[in-house]
């Protein structure tokens, strides 16, 4: 595995500061989200009991950008992250999570990847900064999420886009019911 595509590796020390192991220096939580934004995993362990911290590390970043207005979430939908922990729905939610980001971020891609294929407009000059301007628009809108682009066979795809909302279609029925 190459160096870019492994997490990067950070260690919290009992002080709570926490050390990039690649950069060997301390960084903060917003070096951390930026790392994340710029499409690189990241593995946060304590560094004496070797616990992994990255869920509770990712979960305060999130906080944090809420709480100063950077608000992603909408309120019903933190709520409905709350009966989540209390409720049957606790194991289909991160599934149902899961799927919903995928399919963005496939969404994102497929969208990318037709602005440039046979677009007649391809062809005038200053199209290529007109389509970085926009990719970077893009990429300010949804939070800097990267796209994916691996290989795709249309009717596999399309297939597996249909089985996909009809799952996600079923999972919001039940988490409706849920909450009733």
């Amino acid at each position: 595995m190459s160096e870019a595509n492994k997490p990067l590796l950070i260690k919290r020390y009992a002080s709570r500061r926490l050390y990039n192991t690649e950069t060997s220096d301390y960084v903060t939580l917003e070096n951390i989200a930026r790392v994340i934004r710029e499409g690189r995993e990241v593995k946060i362990v304590d560094l004496k009991s070797g616990d992994d911290l990255t869920r509770q590390y990712l979960l305060q970043i999130i906080a944090e950008h809420e709480s100063k207005g950077d608000s992603v979430l909408p309120i019903n939908v933190l709520m409905d992250l709350v009966r989540s922990y209390t409720s049957s729905a606790q194991s289909v939610v991160p599934q149902f999570l899961a799927a919903s980001f995928e399919m963005l971020r496939d969404s994102q891609s497929k969208m990318m990847e037709n602005m440039g294929r046979m677009n007649p407009i391809a062809a005038m000059p200053g199209f290529e900064a007109m389509q970085a301007q926009q990719e970077a628009f893009l990429r300010a809108v949804s939070g800097g999420w990267t796209t994916t682009s691996a290989p795709e066979a249309e009717a596999d795809d399309s297939e597996e886009l249909r089985e996909i909302r009809r799952e996600l279609a079923e999972l919001q029925k039940k988490l409706a019911r849920l909450n009733k």
